[in-house]
């Protein structure tokens, strides 16, 4: 259940600011996303205390019966599902673990680490789910299959419209070097106030206005992209305080409480400049994107739409932050592709926490 790989993402400010992300590719024909369900704030503690005490040899993650809600805790042998049972979680078996899954993700980085793929486990089939974008050619899908189908029934691997990139570009939200992303959540670390945003966006940049050619309201104080993709902006003369919360483009905002790991089948939401608001469902964790730049890792799979300018937004589910907005391969009708940041790795790098 361990999420190892990571991806680019980007987030969006939680001022009174409008959010700002990242997109690619053409919409398409209109395409009804499987909705997803909701999680507790039970089940999110159900599933990071099982992730910690079953490992990756016991489990292959967990994910949100899309019928029921329950929380479904996937068990390599019997011991591990009367534990999971114990907990208050729905045990299922299956034949392969973290461990094994995560031996397949290394192989394809070894032997497939192609621009425009994209890679992470599907605890509910008990696979590692493959993407490739349009711009990968014929004889690199012939490669990847070829891996693939060395891997056997571990992978599965499907064709996806338009192509994965980060989503910065020009507009409003926030802005430096001549570039416009999202902010995703503001953060403290005792009476210093933060916002975090994709590390591709803070890469760019060391001062960052609210308004394109503005008064800077902050400057970057830390950065890290690609392998991770998020950034850290400390506000410069916070008066009044920064609010914790999202934009959520209709006059009103979302308080956000505090952070969890994503779980596949939940619903999320995706705030950013462009989008505004759009709603998806997690698909896979543990997920590694083969950006142009480099590979990112520990990134999470949703069906959100998104576009160029949506880069740094934030992803969350009510009050709970789950990750900051890396890109996309675009996005068909209502069915995107959005890639996060889990939030959680960029709190505990920062030291800082969501208010």
């Amino acid at each position: 259940m361990r999420r190892t790989l990571r991806a680019r993402i980007c987030l969006s400010i939680l001022i009174s600011l409008p959010a700002v992300g990242l997109g690619s590719g053409t919409a398409g024909a209109a395409e009804e996303p499987t909705p997803g369900v909701t999680a507790s704030a039970t089940q999110y503690a159900i599933d990071s205390s099982l992730e910690r005490a079953l490992g990756d040899d016991n489990s292959a993650g967990s994910y949100l019966d899309p019928a029921t809600g329950e929380l479904v805790v996937t068990v390599t042998d019997t011991a591990a599902a009367e534990a999971v049972k114990a907990a208050g979680a729905r045990a299922k078996l299956v034949e392969r673990s973290t461990a094994e899954l995560q031996a397949a993700m290394d192989t394809l980085e070894s032997q497939a680490q192609i621009t425009g793929t994209s890679w992470g486990i599907d605890p509910s089939t008990n696979q590692v789910a493959v993407e490739a974008d349009a711009s990968v050619s014929v004889s690199a899908m012939t490669q990847l299959r070829k891996v693939g189908a060395g891997l056997g029934e571990a992978v599965r691997i499907k064709r996806v419209p338009g192509v994965f990139k980060k989503e910065v570009s020009g507009g409003d939200a926030i802005y430096g070097g001549g570039y416009r992303c999202s902010a995703a959540f503001n953060v403290a670390r005792g009476t210093a106030r933060y916002f975090l945003t994709a590390g591709h966006c803070t890469n760019l940049a060391y001062s960052w206005s609210a308004t394109s050619g503005g008064s800077p309201i902050g400057v970057r104080t830390g950065t890290s992209f690609p392998t991770n993709d998020y950034g850290i902006v400390r506000y410069l003369s916070p008066s009044p305080q920064p609010a914790g919360r999202v934009n959520l483009y209709n006059g009103s905002y979302q308080d956000i409480m505090t952070s969890a790991d994503a779980i596949v089948g939940q619903v999320i939401k995706k705030s950013g400049s462009t989008t505004h608001v759009t709603t998806g469902r997690v698909t896979a964790v543990n997920v590694t994107v083969n950006y142009p730049e480099g590979p990112v890792y520990q990134m999470v799979r949703t069906t959100a739409c998104s576009a160029a300018g949506d880069s740094g937004g934030a992803h969350f589910a009510g009050s709970v932050a789950l990750g900051i907005h890396s890109g996309s391969s675009g996005c068909s009708g209502t069915n995107g592709s959005a890639i996060f940041q889990p939030v959680r790795e960029a709190l505990s790098v920062y030291g800082v926490n969501v208010y």
